[in-house]
């Protein structure tokens, strides 16, 4: 399991859109111009990686003027853990253990395989982590962290 630029990117920009200040209540509106010079990200790739969120169901997007991506849902209901297997696929470090893209090891015993056992745990610990961690949260530490240091 490795995070991608593609993963880290659409990651990024999802924070930020979970991040920026909604307008008369309804959740913010952003164009790919915006995301990509407030995170350093190339525009062409940044549209093709919204565009998949997009298509999983994670993204909206209204064309034309005053138009952008927006989170088809509040921060708090999209998980860091939906973000990454949409962009990055499964979580597993090795193929035996994964539960979306299980596939065969060649050790001779996969119930009794240490390492199996281990990549399991690691597994679970990452998922849980990135499960249970949604867009508001880390929206929220973000901006925490920000105040403390002075950071505007």
């Amino acid at each position: 399991m490795r995070l991608s630029k593609r993963g880290e990117y659409g990651l990024r920009a999802m924070i930020m859109l979970a991040g920026t200040p909604e307008k008369d209540a309804s959740l913010p509106m952003v164009q790919i111009k915006e995301i990509s010079q407030r995170e350093q990200i190339s525009a062409k790739f940044l549209e093709q990686i919204l565009l998949t969120l997009k298509n999983a169901g994670l993204l909206h997007s209204k064309m034309g003027i005053g138009g952008g991506y927006y989170l088809a849902k509040p921060p708090s209901e999209i998980s860091l853990g939906q973000i990454f297997r949409t962009l990055d696929g499964p979580v597993a470090p090795i193929k035996c253990v994964s539960q979306m893209a299980y596939e065969p090891c060649g050790c001779p015993d996969e119930q009794t395989c240490g390492l199996r056992m281990v990549m399991g745990d690691v597994r679970n610990a990452i998922a849980n982590i990135l499960d249970h961690t949604t867009l508001a949260d880390v929206a929220k530490r973000q901006s925490d962290t920000r105040k403390k240091l002075g950071i505007k």
